[in-house]
Protein backbone atom coordinates (compact mmCIF):
# COMPACT_ATOMS: atom_id res chain seq x y z
CA UNK A 1 0.00 0.00 0.00
CA UNK A 2 1.18 3.54 -0.98
CA UNK A 3 1.36 5.98 1.85
CA UNK A 4 -0.15 9.16 2.58
CA UNK A 5 2.36 11.72 3.60
CA UNK A 6 -0.17 14.62 4.42
CA UNK A 7 -3.64 15.61 4.10
CA UNK A 8 -4.21 19.31 4.58
CA UNK A 9 -6.69 22.27 3.57
CA UNK A 10 -6.15 23.99 0.48
CA UNK A 11 -8.04 27.40 -0.14
CA UNK A 12 -7.19 30.43 -2.11
CA UNK A 13 -4.20 30.27 -4.66
CA UNK A 14 -3.27 27.05 -3.48
CA UNK A 15 -7.30 25.60 -3.78
CA UNK A 16 -6.81 26.89 -7.73
CA UNK A 17 -3.64 25.90 -8.35
CA UNK A 18 -5.08 21.78 -7.54
CA UNK A 19 -7.96 22.29 -9.36
CA UNK A 20 -6.89 20.75 -12.54
CA UNK A 21 -5.68 18.30 -10.76
CA UNK A 22 -8.95 17.52 -8.50
CA UNK A 23 -10.33 17.21 -11.98
CA UNK A 24 -8.42 14.29 -13.28
CA UNK A 25 -8.85 12.46 -9.46
CA UNK A 26 -12.68 12.91 -10.11
CA UNK A 27 -12.56 11.90 -13.99
CA UNK A 28 -10.58 8.33 -12.73
CA UNK A 29 -11.83 7.53 -9.49
CA UNK A 30 -15.33 8.70 -10.47
CA UNK A 31 -15.18 5.88 -13.29
CA UNK A 32 -15.59 3.14 -11.06
CA UNK A 33 -18.87 1.69 -9.01
CA UNK A 34 -21.87 3.32 -7.63
CA UNK A 35 -20.47 6.53 -10.31
CA UNK A 36 -19.78 5.11 -13.53
CA UNK A 37 -18.94 8.46 -14.46
CA UNK A 38 -17.53 9.00 -18.47
CA UNK A 39 -16.23 12.67 -17.10
CA UNK A 40 -13.53 14.90 -19.45
CA UNK A 41 -11.30 17.85 -18.62
CA UNK A 42 -13.66 20.17 -20.73
CA UNK A 43 -16.20 19.35 -18.46
CA UNK A 44 -14.82 18.93 -14.89
CA UNK A 45 -13.29 22.50 -15.54
CA UNK A 46 -16.80 23.96 -15.54
CA UNK A 47 -17.97 22.57 -12.88
CA UNK A 48 -15.07 23.26 -10.78
CA UNK A 49 -15.13 26.87 -11.50
CA UNK A 50 -17.55 27.12 -8.99
CA UNK A 51 -14.99 26.31 -6.60
CA UNK A 52 -12.21 29.16 -8.08
CA UNK A 53 -14.99 31.52 -7.81
CA UNK A 54 -16.31 31.47 -4.14
CA UNK A 55 -14.08 32.59 -1.42
CA UNK A 56 -15.66 29.95 1.04
CA UNK A 57 -14.66 27.11 -0.71
CA UNK A 58 -12.37 24.65 0.30
CA UNK A 59 -10.40 21.69 -0.75
CA UNK A 60 -8.76 19.07 1.34
CA UNK A 61 -5.37 17.36 -0.67
CA UNK A 62 -4.21 14.13 0.40
CA UNK A 63 -0.68 14.16 -0.84
CA UNK A 64 2.44 11.25 -1.48
CA UNK A 65 4.72 13.89 -0.67
CA UNK A 66 4.20 16.13 -3.44
CA UNK A 67 1.38 14.86 -5.41
CA UNK A 68 -2.25 14.75 -5.17
CA UNK A 69 -3.35 11.89 -4.56
CA UNK A 70 -6.95 12.48 -3.49
CA UNK A 71 -8.96 15.41 -2.78
CA UNK A 72 -12.16 16.44 -1.16
CA UNK A 73 -14.56 19.47 -1.75
CA UNK A 74 -17.00 21.91 0.04
CA UNK A 75 -18.29 24.91 -0.67
CA UNK A 76 -21.61 26.64 0.83
CA UNK A 77 -24.54 24.98 -0.38
CA UNK A 78 -26.08 28.58 -2.06
CA UNK A 79 -23.04 28.47 -4.20
CA UNK A 80 -24.59 25.27 -5.63
CA UNK A 81 -28.42 26.60 -5.74
CA UNK A 82 -28.94 26.35 -9.78
CA UNK A 83 -28.01 22.61 -9.46
CA UNK A 84 -29.70 21.44 -6.18
CA UNK A 85 -32.61 24.29 -4.64
CA UNK A 86 -35.29 22.37 -6.20
CA UNK A 87 -34.27 18.91 -4.39
CA UNK A 88 -34.69 21.36 -1.13
CA UNK A 89 -38.13 22.86 -1.85
CA UNK A 90 -41.14 22.05 1.11
CA UNK A 91 -37.99 20.94 3.34
CA UNK A 92 -38.18 24.10 5.45
CA UNK A 93 -34.16 24.12 5.51
CA UNK A 94 -32.46 27.48 4.79
CA UNK A 95 -29.76 26.87 2.60
CA UNK A 96 -28.15 29.62 3.91
CA UNK A 97 -27.47 27.22 6.87
CA UNK A 98 -25.45 24.31 5.23
CA UNK A 99 -22.27 24.06 3.63
CA UNK A 100 -22.05 21.62 1.10
CA UNK A 101 -19.34 18.69 1.11
CA UNK A 102 -19.19 17.48 -2.52
CA UNK A 103 -16.81 14.77 -3.70
CA UNK A 104 -14.26 12.78 -1.82
CA UNK A 105 -12.16 10.91 -4.43
CA UNK A 106 -9.15 9.16 -3.55
CA UNK A 107 -6.90 6.60 -5.56
CA UNK A 108 -7.46 3.03 -4.52
CA UNK A 109 -3.81 2.36 -3.36
CA UNK A 110 -4.29 4.78 -0.66
CA UNK A 111 -7.63 3.72 0.81
CA UNK A 112 -7.85 2.39 3.94
CA UNK A 113 -5.50 5.05 5.61
CA UNK A 114 -8.25 7.08 7.69
CA UNK A 115 -7.90 9.49 4.60
CA UNK A 116 -11.67 9.99 4.31
CA UNK A 117 -12.06 10.98 8.26
CA UNK A 118 -9.92 13.68 7.44
CA UNK A 119 -11.92 14.75 4.76
CA UNK A 120 -14.64 15.12 6.74
CA UNK A 121 -12.93 16.68 9.75
CA UNK A 122 -11.15 19.50 7.60
CA UNK A 123 -14.32 20.09 5.60
CA UNK A 124 -16.23 20.76 8.82
CA UNK A 125 -13.99 22.59 10.96
CA UNK A 126 -13.94 24.85 7.90
CA UNK A 127 -17.77 24.92 7.67
CA UNK A 128 -17.69 25.50 11.57
CA UNK A 129 -15.50 28.89 11.45
CA UNK A 130 -17.36 30.13 8.67
CA UNK A 131 -20.18 30.19 10.93
CA UNK A 132 -22.36 27.38 9.42
CA UNK A 133 -25.02 25.26 11.28
CA UNK A 134 -25.47 22.01 8.95
CA UNK A 135 -23.18 20.03 6.34
CA UNK A 136 -24.62 18.16 3.93
CA UNK A 137 -23.60 16.03 1.10
CA UNK A 138 -25.00 13.98 -1.63
CA UNK A 139 -24.79 9.64 -2.14
CA UNK A 140 -25.30 8.10 -5.75
CA UNK A 141 -28.78 6.48 -5.77
CA UNK A 142 -28.31 3.22 -8.06
CA UNK A 143 -30.71 0.27 -8.17
CA UNK A 144 -29.12 -2.87 -6.20
CA UNK A 145 -29.60 -5.19 -9.48
CA UNK A 146 -27.88 -2.91 -11.60
CA UNK A 147 -25.59 -5.24 -14.02
CA UNK A 148 -22.12 -3.11 -13.18
CA UNK A 149 -22.52 -3.51 -9.74
CA UNK A 150 -19.39 -5.25 -8.15
CA UNK A 151 -20.40 -8.30 -6.02
CA UNK A 152 -18.24 -7.28 -3.12
CA UNK A 153 -19.71 -3.92 -3.35
CA UNK A 154 -20.05 -2.37 0.16
CA UNK A 155 -22.37 0.98 0.45
CA UNK A 156 -20.73 4.02 2.84
CA UNK A 157 -23.76 4.10 4.51
CA UNK A 158 -22.33 2.51 8.19
CA UNK A 159 -18.82 5.68 7.77
CA UNK A 160 -21.60 8.25 6.93
CA UNK A 161 -24.25 7.10 9.68
CA UNK A 162 -20.86 7.16 12.40
CA UNK A 163 -20.39 10.53 11.26
CA UNK A 164 -23.21 11.91 12.50
CA UNK A 165 -25.32 12.02 8.77
CA UNK A 166 -28.17 11.04 8.03
CA UNK A 167 -30.19 10.75 4.78
CA UNK A 168 -32.99 13.71 4.60
CA UNK A 169 -36.39 12.06 3.35
CA UNK A 170 -37.33 13.38 0.02
CA UNK A 171 -34.26 15.60 -0.72
CA UNK A 172 -33.15 13.79 -4.25
CA UNK A 173 -31.46 15.89 -6.43
CA UNK A 174 -31.72 15.34 -10.58
CA UNK A 175 -28.13 15.29 -12.04
CA UNK A 176 -27.07 13.91 -15.51
CA UNK A 177 -24.24 12.75 -16.53
CA UNK A 178 -22.71 10.00 -19.22
CA UNK A 179 -22.33 6.72 -17.81
CA UNK A 180 -19.01 4.16 -18.73
CA UNK A 181 -20.11 2.27 -21.87
CA UNK A 182 -23.67 4.88 -22.75
CA UNK A 183 -24.29 6.65 -25.95
CA UNK A 184 -25.14 9.86 -23.84
CA UNK A 185 -26.11 11.47 -20.71
CA UNK A 186 -28.97 9.97 -17.95
CA UNK A 187 -30.43 11.35 -14.80
CA UNK A 188 -29.32 9.89 -11.57
CA UNK A 189 -30.11 10.55 -8.30
CA UNK A 190 -28.38 12.16 -5.38
CA UNK A 191 -29.87 11.31 -1.64
CA UNK A 192 -28.85 14.31 0.15
CA UNK A 193 -27.29 13.46 3.77
CA UNK A 194 -27.28 15.84 6.68
CA UNK A 195 -25.60 16.63 10.30
CA UNK A 196 -25.66 19.56 12.44
CA UNK A 197 -22.32 20.70 13.38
Amino acid sequence: MAEVTAVRPLTGAALTDALDDVARLRIQVFRAWPYLYDGDIKYERKYLQSYRDSDKAIVVGAFDRDRLIGASTGAPLTDHADDFAAAFDGSGLDLNEVFYCAESVLLSGYRGQGVGHKFFDLREEHARKLGFRKCAFCSVQRPVDHPMRPENYRPLDAFWHARGYEPLRGVIAQFSWKDVGEEGETAKGLQFWMRDL
